[in-house]
């Protein structure tokens, strides 16, 4: 019987020109099958994948084309330390061009953050050895409604981007 529940705030390193994908899934067949998503969806990607194993020998798991990002990945993975949990930190691509991707492997349950804003993680502890993500803290709160300069430079921006024509 649980003796209650027990939060923990975890603040994610996010290096400048790095973005970083939190999600859930399901079964130890994630990390290859994650990696081959994100080297299928952009060439040249340089990415480091975590996971922690929530059975059997409950290891974090790490797959990656880059070791300071898997580094990146697995030290998150050990401030979490929740089951089922993964991280994706990535360079030469946005998560615009892989989330599709990673929504159609099989295994992915949830993803909870792809950003490169400031983020936090709320983890629940309902027992020493029992952690789970229950959300995330994405970014700042706005400061107001965007005018017609506003919504200008947005569809400006995106363009730029090559996002629109």
């Amino acid at each position: 019987m649980s003796q209650g529940i027990k939060f923990e705030v975890i603040d994610v390193p996010i290096p400048e020109g790095t973005n970083v994908i939190i999600g859930h899934s399901h079964f130890i067949k994630t990390l290859e099958d994650i990696y081959e998503a994100l080297v299928n969806s952009v060439p040249n990607i340089k990415f480091g994948l975590a996971f922690c194993e929530a059975s059997g020998k409950r290891l974090i798991r790490h797959e990656g084309t880059d070791e300071e990002l898997r580094k990146l990945a697995i030290d998150l993975c050990r401030k979490i330390a929740a089951g089922h949990t993964f991280v994706i930190y990535l360079r030469n691509a946005w998560p615009i061009n892989v989330l599709n991707a990673l929504r159609h492997v099989v295994e992915v349950v949830n993803i909870y953050a792809a950003t490169a804003n400031p983020l936090s993680v709320i983890v629940a502890e309902i027992a020493p050895e029992r952690r789970g993500v229950v959300g995330v803290v994405d970014g700042h709160s706005p400061l107001g409604v965007e005018g017609d300069t506003d919504i200008k430079e947005r569809r400006e921006l995106i363009r730029r981007f090559g996002y629109k024509l």
